[in-house]
């Protein structure tokens, strides 16, 4: 499957001691799958991961913009994927969802500023803070601020072991072609 060190887990391969995982999201994507290389780790991620996928302040449609630009920035082909195919099935276009990759206007321009200032700079300044705020919400700006750090590190551990996209998602992408990818 793969050349890594620290390959997604199989199920039979998975560890006792995070078995109520493997049924729920950990079991779905290879991202967890090689997370759960270090148990305590991927169960202390999760209601994170709860929060910050499924429960924040920015809604499904800002969440795309402000984790396809971190994918862009950082790099990682597998994020940009999995989240063009959730950015899709959450009705994006091809044309926004390309846009990110480059400096798109309005309000995802507002937030890929942000996301870059946070990658760039480790902040935001205070008024682009402010004018986050004023748009979006401060609790949606704590949000994006925790959303950029969470999808660095799994960045960091798709990258760092190879993690190779999941079967569903690359036949999904084969047939409809990502508009553009990383790198």
């Amino acid at each position: 499957m793969t050349d890594s060190p620290c390959p997604p887990l199989s199920d039979a391969d998975w560890p006792d001691e995070i078995a109520d995982l493997l049924e729920g999201f950990a079991g779905q994507l290879n991202v967890y799958r090689t997370m759960a290389h270090h148990p305590a780790l991927l169960r202390a991620w999760a209601p994170l991961r709860q929060h910050v996928v499924k429960d924040n302040a920015l809604g499904p449609i800002r969440s795309e913009v402000v984790i396809l630009r971190a994918a862009v920035r950082l790099g990682s082909s597998y994020e940009w994927q999995q989240h063009v195919s959730r950015a899709r099935k959450l009705g994006m276009s091809d044309a926004r969802i390309a846009a990110i990759r480059d400096m798109p206007e309005g309000e995802d321009g507002l937030i890929v500023r942000a996301v870059d200032a946070l990658l760039d700079n480790r902040l935001l300044s205070p008024d682009r803070e402010a004018e986050l705020a004023a748009v979006i919400g401060r609790a949606a700006v704590i949000d994006l601020i925790a959303t950029v750090g969470f999808y660095s590190v799994l960045g960091y551990l798709l990258m760092t072991y190879r993690t190779p996209l999941d079967d569903d998602i690359a036949e999904e992408l084969k047939a409809a072609p990502a508009p553009c990818s990383t790198g």
